[in-house]
């Protein structure tokens, strides 16, 4: 891990030696999320969420930009209508698992045209907070309870996506964050693995 954030940093620091222009901004937009992986019978759903923060553009050439970027994320899953059976009989669950990180992309972008881009990189996650909240059928209320011991504190993934340049100024991208990295927190001889997926659509202000 040490090695690949070393790698990240140095990647920038090439690209603000060789910008030809840097541009700092704001975005902020739409999470659709999920996990998936070994589910263990849980039927998981996605969950609307939101991410926001800021991003530098680092212009390489007319074609070629280098945008680091660190975000506030909401993700996670929930589960719908799930079975539960009690020494007091059988009851109907929804749960929602509410995880929240602070993720560090750093994007390649290619302008395919003046105004569009494609863009890839990768991107690494600090887990912030993770929440069980559940809510039983024929009982009122919800409870909720602390679930950072069942995931881990770092996240990694592959960043796929596209954006257009409304004005020099406003801007929008859509991407897809595929998890590679586990994120469920195992015991020993336990090799279940669960990946975190993430859709956004986003909107930038570059100054």
């Amino acid at each position: 891990m040490k090695k690949l954030i070393l790698s990240a940093v140095a990647v920038m620091a090439f690209g603000f030696a060789n910008a030809q222009d840097v541009k700092f901004g704001l975005k902020g937009g739409f999470n659709l999320s999920n996990i998936s992986g070994d589910t263990e019978g849980l039927n998981f759903k996605s969950k609307a969420g939101f991410n926001v923060g800021g991003f530098a553009e680092i212009k390489l050439s007319d074609k070629f930009a280098i945008q680091p970027e660190i975000l506030y994320s909401t993700q996670g899953a929930k589960v719908k209508n799930q079975e539960v059976e009690l020494p007091s009989g059988t009851y109907t669950t929804d749960v929602n698992f509410n995880l929240s990180y602070i993720n560090i992309p750093v994007m390649f972008k290619y302008y395919v045209a003046e105004q569009f881009n494609i863009q890839a990189g990768p991107q690494i996650g600090f887990l912030t907070s993770a929440k069980m909240k559940a809510k039983v059928d024929g009982f009122n209320g919800s409870s909720e309870m602390d679930a950072k011991d069942f995931f881990e504190s770092l996240d990694f993934g592959l960043n796929l996506g596209a954006g257009y340049d409304f004005t020099d100024h406003f801007s929008a991208d859509i991407r897809y964050n595929l998890g590679l990295a586990n994120i469920a927190k195992t015991q020993d001889g336990d090799d279940s693995k669960l990946h975190n997926g993430v859709f956004s659509l986003s909107v930038g202000y570059k100054f």
